[in-house]
């Protein structure tokens, strides 16, 4: 749509390569040695430019070129007529490593494994230690999935044109792409207009809109009360984890609803603000449930696999409450209550939010057969919630939130100190304590994992869950 409303393509390619040049300026001045690895389309092309720029800057620059000169076309041609400098082949890169090697071999769009030289010349600049730019995506990663089928350049910094794409997001690309710079080369956004937006880095201008504010006369019914649905005496921690979450992101009440013989025993542990209740069965529950008042219940954390359990999870899933499904509510629902699609899928307006990591989703999901062929987390997240009509959360270290009508978001906070025991049982806490206070289920569960990653971020290595929680008060003065 650019190029047709007028701007030439050689130009975009211009401004481009140019984007790349500066990147590599950051990195090192005049008599800098420079190898622009080049492959056969616009990719190359973009190379081409960036070449003729830093060469032009004083730096040392070689063009090496995957293919034949005289097989380049449209842009990429005109862009190699314009560099005017010595090409050669792959076999060169072997001889003398640069300070620095661009990889302009191929973009985003590459939907076969690298083999041959393309092979060959990924493997000398890996082998390197020496950094690598890569153009748009290091060459071998898809950009629509974040996977590779075969070499993979690994990048030391990746320079991108107009938006990021699922594949600098989502493992492994992330980890290959390096640190990712996003160039505006005037690229309109009217291009996404025809086709909507879909798909979204989550941070805060997603749902900021959507997040709850509470007038001056509130109460602590009007912030919401969450139902904890907990199992025995063996499991307590976890979901008092889940009800302490819920209170420290805004809701005004959670009560755990536990066995009869564990009711002492959380009544004994704080917070004190952490109300408690026994629910021997399915019917006690649904009596409590019948409250208006209530408006979320969170199941999973420590429920246990028993009758009881199962009960009480059928019984949330037949109602009208807003639930959250995680741990061993996604596995009940897995097993012996049918699958997610079967059991979830008629729950109409109801709102169902779905929290597994890849071990569950897999349980959940995995024999589907929309599903069990697809690469892409991305895609696979987005068939399951259309499939059991409920916000899913897939969880990992590229946290993909998917809705029902196609929208979803990748998340891009968290660290490895998250990588820790319970932590799960705060983001479902963290999911319905938002829920609670009326946010729309997509915006609270992409709200909820921003939080919840920012607050391992700033907590760091030697957080333990219960550090989760106590973080996130200071994270929302931005948004009070």
């Amino acid at each position: 749509m650019t190029i047709a409303a007028g701007t030439p393509g050689i130009e975009l390619m211009e401004r481009a390569g140019a984007a790349v040049a500066d990147a590599v300026t950051r990195r090192g001045g005049a008599g800098t040695s420079v190898t622009v690895v080049c492959g056969p389309g616009n990719n190359g092309g973009d190379g081409f430019v960036a070449a003729r720029i830093l060469r032009e800057h004083g730096m040392q620059v070689r063009a090496v070129l995957l293919g034949a000169a005289e097989e380049l076309v449209g842009d990429a041609a005109i862009a190699f007529t314009r560099w005017r400098g010595p090409v050669l082949p792959v076999a060169a890169l072997e001889q003398d490593a640069p300070d620095l090697y661009i990889d302009a071999l191929f973009g985003a769009g590459l939907a076969r494994p690298l083999a041959g030289d393309a092979a060959k010349a990924v493997a000398v600049m890996n082998a390197s230690g020496r950094e690598i730019i890569a153009l748009d995506v290091p060459s071998g990663l898809s950009g629509d999935t974040g996977r590779t089928e075969g070499p993979v350049v690994r990048a030391t910094e990746t320079v991108t044109f107009f938006r990021l794409k699922p594949g600098h997001l989502l493992q492994p690309g992330r980890e290959l792409c390096g640190p990712v710079t996003v160039a505006d080369i005037g690229i309109s956004a009217e291009v996404l207009d025809p086709i909507g937006a879909k798909v979204f880095v989550n941070e805060p201008a997603l749902w900021r809109e959507a997040w709850p504010h509470h007038a001056a006369d509130t109460h602590k019914f009007r912030r919401g009360a969450v139902a904890i649905i907990a199992g025995g005496i063996a499991g307590v921690g976890a979901p008092r984890l889940s009800g302490r979450a819920a209170l420290r992101i805004g809701a005004g009440l959670a009560t755990i609803l536990c066995e009869p013989e564990a009711l002492s025993t959380h009544a004994a542990r704080g917070p004190d603000a952490l109300m408690q209740r026994a629910v021997p069965d399915a019917a006690a529950l649904s009596a409590f449930l019948e409250d208006p008042r209530v408006a979320v219940a969170v199941a999973g954390p420590a429920l246990g696999l028993d009758l009881r359990a199962a009960e009480l999870v059928k019984a949330l899933a037949a109602g009208d409450k807003s639930i959250v499904l995680d741990a061993d509510a996604l596995t009940l629902v897995a097993g012996p209550l049918g699958g997610a699609a079967a059991m979830l899928s008629q729950r109409g307006a109801s709102t169902t939010v779905l929290t597994p990591h890849d071990g569950e989703f897999q349980r959940l999901f995995g024999k589907e057969p929309q599903i069990a062929g697809e690469a892409s987390k991305l895609e696979r997240a987005r068939k399951a919630a259309a499939l059991a009509n409920s916000v899913v959360v897939y969880k990992g270290s590229d946290t993909v939130i998917a809705a029902p009508d196609e929208r979803a978001a990748i998340n891009v906070t968290g660290s490895a100190a998250l990588a820790t025991a319970g932590s799960g049982d705060v983001l479902a806490g963290f999911v319905g304590g938002l829920l609670a206070q009326g946010m729309p289920a997509f915006e609270a569960a992409c709200a909820a994992v921003w939080l919840h990653g920012r607050a391992g971020e700033e907590r760091g290595l030697g957080l333990i869950a219960d550090d989760l929680p106590e973080a996130i008060p200071p994270l929302l003065r931005d948004f009070s």
